[in-house]
């Protein structure tokens, strides 16, 4: 009866002020929680760079850790241990190995703030229409997660993954030993198998990709044809290794890179002069002062997409913390930052007004640099006067050869791989 009493005596102004009190200290353990959460962020040195890594934690107040890896090594431990990872980032390639392995768990659209502004390719495969969408696994293909759990290009409100950072690659030649070719009609894969460059020639070491470069290779010089590139037969794979594994027997590969710094020290001890590169590396190489040019290859690049994937045993604050870096991805700054590097990211617009004018026009729409431009190292890695290898972000995806994939027969080229690698 006293408790009643007292009830009644509190003030309306009181009340409210206690109930609001009460809701900030229902919400308090979570908000105080997460800043003792961490956040295990695994992939590539491409995007885990640890001053995005700094922002990040500055921005959402949670603790991340990266762990950057060579390509084959960081989705060889996220498919066989979901639990030492709670975010995956690396590319599209690896989707359908992680899917099949349950290392990682669907996404919700509707937790992903920017959704809506992500543009086509990632949803349809094209970035314009009249687009060439290109073989292999187009982003769109393995993005959205049925009813009955398999992959496919029909939407749902589940997704293998997050878009966001992508660009095509090709392969980097230094213009100091090889004259520079012209764009879309001289620069050929063709080039990474030419005699003339034998003993300088490097490729990446990864399964998934390196295999692509040398097929298109293998293709444009007239070795073999491909009935369909992007989900070669093992009649073509053993073709392909073999003529790949004469080719090592006779001293044409200088090496195999696992990391963008190691092809970076390729390129820059001079130990290669082309090599299949990715678009930090070059740009990496011209701020230390070798004229690398990245190539626009006639018969079309081989494109990525970057996937940002939840590991199937995140759960709980830590999963939320997840969403927030997730989002935090999409929010203007990364897709600025990686920008300079000469990355794309799923919704360029945000990223746009945290851009120089001349940055945006060079990066994007493949004008001339209206004044020296620096990368994300902070030295100049594109002087005033040059134009983007390959031309503007529509230019550039509107001719893709083939997406990076993980084949039918992958399991059989990735034995024949290494079996290349081990001659």
């Amino acid at each position: 009866m006293e408790l009643i009493v007292s009830a009644q005596r509190i003030s309306r102004r009181k009340l409210l002020k206690t109930t609001a009190l009460c809701a900030a200290a229902a919400k308090a353990p979570f908000v105080f929680g997460k800043k003792e959460i961490t956040l295990r962020v695994m992939g590539t040195h491409v995007t885990l760079q640890e001053e995005l890594r700094q922002k990040a934690m500055n921005e959402l107040g949670i603790k991340i850790q990266f762990e950057p890896k060579g390509s084959a090594a960081v989705l060889q431990k996220a498919a066989s241990n979901p639990g030492s990872f709670d975010l995956y980032e690396q590319w599209s390639d690896s989707i359908n190995i992680l899917w099949q392995a349950k290392a990682i768990q669907p996404i919700e659209v509707e937790r992903l703030k920017y959704w809506n502004e992500i543009n086509s390719l990632t949803k349809t495969g094209k970035i314009i229409e009249s687009a060439n969408v290109g073989a292999g696994d187009a982003p769109n293909k393995i993005l959205f997660i049925q009813p009955d759990g398999k992959l496919s290009r029909q939407p749902s409100p589940l997704i293998s993954y997050m878009p966001y950072v992508h660009n095509t690659d090709s392969f980097g030649y230094n213009t100091q030993v090889i004259p520079k070719g012209e764009s879309y009609k001289t620069e050929s894969w063709g080039w990474l198998l030419d005699d003339e460059h034998k003993g300088k020639v490097a490729l990446v070491n990864a399964p998934t990709i390196g295999i692509f470069d040398a097929a298109l290779a293998a293709q444009a010089k007239g070795l073999m044809r491909f009935k369909n590139i992007g989900n070669m037969t093992t009649d073509e794979i053993d073709q392909l290794f073999d003529i790949l594994i004469e080719k090592k027997q006779n001293g044409h590969f200088a090496g195999f890179w696992t990391s963008v710094p190691q092809s970076v020290d390729y390129m820059v001890s001079k130990r290669v002069i082309i090599q299949s590169m990715f678009s930090p590396g070059v740009t990496a190489c011209k701020g230390k002062g070798i004229p690398v040019v990245y190539a626009a290859p006639k018969e079309g690049y081989r494109a990525w997409h970057g996937v940002m994937c939840l590991s199937s045993k995140t759960e709980g604050h830590v999963k939320d913390a997840a969403y927030e870096y997730m989002n935090w991805w999409l929010s203007g700054y990364p897709g600025a930052f990686i920008a300079r590097q000469g990355y794309y990211i799923s919704n360029p617009e945000r990223s746009r007004e945290l851009m120089s004018v001349p940055e945006w026009n060079y990066w994007y729409e493949g004008k001339e640099a209206t004044e020296a431009l620096k990368g994300t190292d902070g030295r100049i890695s594109v002087k005033s006067g040059e134009v983007r290898d390959g031309g503007s972000y529509i230019k550039r995806f509107s001719n893709i050869a083939v997406w990076n994939t993980v084949m039918d027969n992958y399991d059989y080229s990735l034995d024949r791989w290494y079996e290349f690698l081990n001659s």
